[in-house]
């Protein structure tokens, strides 16, 4: 993995040991848009295990790549729980890389409840506990910027589309129609 000193890492609260399969085998991770970080835009999320992990809670044993979000519905996520109470709440989906699991798990000190906070990858590669995790003082400050940066970056309106030069027949083909029926012009009325 290559956490680098400069990334942006977003520690996220991870329910129970199911959520971990799905980001394991699926490759996302959910946060309710209600209750979400001001700034999803990260290079890694880290995940905190709480006591639901049994013997395994109350440390961080894996961390992931950040690939992109994009805002959709529970329901959308969980078409097994569509009854949910909170099926027609919108989430964030984090898209993520693989889980690469830490040579040592940072453990916490005592009992934490934890949702979410944000850290640097100089303070993940040196903490052995959650608490070392929290960036102090004068470094936060540029922690705030760096993620006011990233947000601000975030609202530009960007495509990675490839260029494609596709012939007029292989796109209606596609598209599944059957003939041309001339130019289209917008002021035509239907």
């Amino acid at each position: 993995m290559t956490v680098s000193p400069t990334s942006l890492i977003l520690v996220a609260f991870l329910p129970t040991p199911r959520d971990l399969e799905i980001a394991r085998l699926l490759g996302w991770y959910r946060i309710p848009l209600r209750s979400a970080p001001k700034v999803v835009a990260v290079d890694y999320l880290a995940f905190y295990q709480p006591a639901s992990f049994g013997e395994r809670g109350g440390r961080i044993e894996f961390v992931s790549a950040v690939r992109g979000h994009e805002l959709t519905t529970r329901a959308e996520l969980l078409r097994d729980e569509a009854d949910h109470p909170h099926a027609k709440e919108e989430y964030y989906k984090i898209q993520i890389g693989a889980l690469e699991k830490l040579s040592a798990p940072i453990l916490t000190d005592k009992w934490k409840r934890i949702t979410f906070f944000y850290t640097t990858g100089e303070y993940f590669q040196n903490a052995k506990s959650v608490n070392e995790l929290i960036v102090q003082s004068d470094e936060r400050q540029l922690l705030w910027r760096s993620l006011r940066e990233r947000a601000e970056n975030e609202q530009l309106y960007k495509t990675e589309l490839p260029e494609a030069d596709i012939p007029p027949e292989v796109l209606m083909a596609l598209l599944g129609i059957k003939e041309m029926q001339g130019e289209y012009r917008a002021d035509e009325e239907t």
